[in-house]
């Protein structure tokens, strides 16, 4: 009778820590972590020498690297190999209008899980907010793609006035208009389209008529329909996105 010998262990292991850092990384780099990088390696990841951390630098990709030092307040890494390079983000970008900040917080959490490429926030007339924290929202879009070990951050742009977005909106980019009422059927507006895209979605309330009327006469824009059911703005942004990646984007394999 043969024995089987145990399976070789994956390496890295699935459950190392995941971090983009600022540097950019190349083979046998030896790179100093302190601040919150370092407490979330040493303290909450428990952390130490000879351990595997991924680390990221949003140009490259994703590298391995082990922890060589750790210190009570700072940790060295030696990088050791690249484990994939950096990934190629489908073409599309969305157009969110400032909601309430919790429900944004997680529209840029989802936006980045799902795979936007840019993030590009539009102030409108019923819009609740008409700021956002630029230090808060990377931070927010970093830890997302940490954890859904996405090897790009999407760009995120500062708001922008409606009237704004669509005076500069780029020739040759499909404008998807999630309109509440009414619209062709997404799924196949999305699939009949090859091209650079963007999803506009609306704040608590919709547009108004005058933003409405503005941006159906826009020559890039598109009416679609997400349904029969009136969406909440965070829901109408997670759902086409999902959409679109699963018609056009990158859920095809």
């Amino acid at each position: 009778m043969t024995d089987h010998l145990p399976a070789t262990p994956a390496w890295p292991p699935r459950s190392a820590p995941r971090l983009f850092v600022g540097d950019t990384l190349s083979e046998g780099l030896s790179l100093a972590l302190a601040g919150p990088q370092a407490h979330y390696l040493g303290k909450v990841m428990r952390a130490g020498p000879g351990d595997a951390v991924i680390l990221c630098d949003n140009q490259t990709g994703e590298w391995l690297a082990r922890v060589t030092e750790a210190g009570k307040r700072t940790l060295v890494l030696a990088v050791e190999r690249q484990l994939r390079p950096i990934e190629a983000v489908p073409d599309l970008w969305l157009c969110p209008a400032l909601i309430k900040k919790q429900a944004f917080d997680w529209v840029l959490e989802k936006a980045t899980e799902l795979g936007a490429a840019q993030i590009r926030p539009v102030v409108t007339r019923r819009c609740v907010a008409d700021k956002l924290n630029p230090e808060r929202a990377l931070a927010i879009v970093t830890e997302a793609a940490e954890q859904c070990a996405r090897t790009a951050l999407p760009v995120l742009a500062e708001p922008v006035k409606l009237e704004t977005l669509l005076r500069d909106w780029p020739e040759g980019r499909a404008l998807f208009f999630a309109d509440e009422t009414g619209g062709a059927p997404a799924a196949e507006t999305f699939a009949a389209h090859a091209g650079p895209a963007a999803l506009l979605i609306g704040p608590e309330g919709g547009f108004d008529d005058t933003e409405r009327a503005a941006i159906r006469a826009h020559p890039a824009a598109r009416a679609i329909t997400l349904g029969p059911r009136i969406l909440r703005a965070e829901t109408a942004a997670v759902a086409g996105l999902g959409l679109w990646m699963s018609v056009a984007g990158d859920w095809g394999g």
